[in-house]
């Protein structure tokens, strides 16, 4: 089900209240609950799919505990393999099966060696990237021994399927997570208030502007021939607002249900738009799978550490794998291609860590070298959006190509004027706020130092509003399809 459906609405208060009015006083019975709870949001797309999510439970745990009772190195490394295996086993058919299908059939045509070959009526299970890396990063940190693997299969199956992060994540830690469900909560008012204004928040990001700016960015991708420069320039700019809203959206409204039920989850966006070189802006964007493949592919394969080849290699590997985590495409690996360049010069510069604070922290507007590098840095995200939307490579060079026409300079041609100038009005007023409260966790957490109460309910009072307005349609998160 979606955070943005009916259906959504009313589970999460009947999970709530059993949860904190029902089976408050015995740990186990909570977490047992989550697990079903869970299961039963995973199965509202297609209950057949929570047999992979049992397998994995099932097999990670078991490995862990293997891994913890045997002292041979070599036993414990062909443990470690045959998760490694069977996870990325799972994620490889599903995900990209069809794809290795038709490289290499064309592979072969293109060699004049024509091949007859058909794809496979694979459906993609909705989150499967993000909970095979989670169970993933349980298994490694064991056979790391950083973390005691668990006794309390409950409480590991409700870390792997755990509802609010489940689809689209965070990517959650087991040294992170998997430990809090050991712990009896509480319920704290402070905590779940805070939690339902990051919930409001994210459904802001999703409802009013990512689905609005998808009006705008979709009708730029399906009709490129049609449209001239400046309609395709709004058109990306609309998709870089959109992918945005929707996926930190998302997060958002993770974290937030997250709290209700007594849980943190880590911060997942930083205010990526405001960052001042590709380095920050990696820092910032989607912090979880980034600090995922530094932890679990990058540092192991040498980091930054070696000659300048080794490190070249290093950053297009994660990029690269990045790029083909989100997706069996061509487009996903030139996305990814594309940030790799962007960063190498910054890295063998040894400037990849000169912009870690906050931009213009305690001040009103940022200075002139900072606004033009945020500028610039919006810039090359913008252009790298374009492969990551387009339906393939041909697509993204066909539109970049009309995009730097001489049709640049014309007027957009898209014909609902009204609803353009209303979401151009919306994406100003959400990055005012977002600018305003760049310091906090997510945005309206700002909120909290405006010292009118009644000016504070008017905000969320008209936040509700234009959530309400803007919800005639369920569209489903962007990320769902990774």
């Amino acid at each position: 089900m979606f955070f943005n459906s009916i259906d959504f609405a009313v589970f999460l208060p009947i999970v709530f209240a059993l949860y904190w009015f029902v089976v408050n006083r015995d740990l186990r019975l909570q977490n047992l609950l989550i697990v079903g709870a869970s299961y039963l949001f995973y199965g509202w797309w297609d209950w057949r799919f929570l047999s992979l999510i049992l397998l994995s439970t099932v097999v990670d745990y078991t490995i862990g505990l293997r891994l913890q009772q045997e002292a041979d190195n070599q036993i414990r490394k062909r443990w470690l393999w045959l998760s490694l295996s069977v996870n990325l086993g799972l994620l490889g058919f599903f995900k990209y099966c069809n794809f290795f299908i038709e490289t290499f059939t064309t592979a072969f045509s293109f060699m004049g060696v024509p091949l007859s070959t058909n794809s496979l009526d694979i459906i993609l299970p909705v989150g499967i990237s993000f909970y095979t890396f989670q169970t993933l990063s349980y298994t490694i940190d064991v056979y790391r021994k950083k973390l005691a693997p668990t006794t309390d299969f409950i409480a590991f199956a409700a870390f792997v399927s755990f509802f609010p992060q489940l689809v689209a994540g965070p990517i959650e830690r087991a040294t992170n997570l998997l430990p809090q469900f050991y712990k009896d909560r509480s319920f704290d008012y402070h905590n779940a208030v805070d939690g339902l204004r990051q919930i409001l928040w994210g459904l802001f990001k999703k409802v009013v502007i990512a689905n609005n700016c998808a009006i705008f960015a979709n009708l730029a991708f399906n009709n490129t021939d049609e449209y001239g420069g400046m309609t395709l320039l709004l058109g990306a700019l609309f998709f870089t607002f959109q992918i945005y809203g929707d996926f930190s959206g998302y997060s958002d409204i993770a974290i937030g249900t997250a709290r209700l039920f007594g849980f943190d989850l880590k911060q997942n966006f930083a205010f990526p738009y405001f960052s001042r070189d590709i380095a920050e802006f990696w820092r910032r964007w989607h912090i979880s799978l980034s600090t995922w493949f530094r932890d679990y592919l990058y540092i192991p394969l040498g980091g930054s550490r070696g000659g300048t080849g080794m490190r070249i290699r290093n950053v297009f590997a994660i990029f690269l794998v990045s790029g083909f985590w989100h997706g069996a495409n061509w487009t996903f690996i030139v996305w990814g291609f594309l940030n790799a360049l962007y960063f190498l010069p910054i890295m063998l510069l040894g400037n990849n860590r000169n912009n870690l604070g906050v931009v213009a922290e305690g001040k009103w507007l940022p200075s002139l070298r900072d606004f033009f590098a945020i500028l610039i840095t919006f810039g090359l995200t913008v252009f790298a959006w374009i492969f990551f939307r387009a339906d393939s490579v041909i697509h993204a060079i066909t539109y970049i190509t009309k995009l730097f026409d001489s049709s640049l300079l014309s007027m957009p041609a898209f014909s609902d004027t009204m609803r353009l100038l209303v979401t151009v009005v919306l994406v100003v007023l959400f990055m005012v706020l977002e600018w305003l409260w760049r310091s906090e966790q997510f945005a309206l957490a700002g909120i909290v130092r405006v010292k009118s109460q009644v000016l504070r309910y008017c905000c969320y009072f008209l936040l509700a509003m234009l959530i309400l307005l803007f919800s005639g349609s369920e569209e489903q998160f962007i990320y769902f399809q990774f």
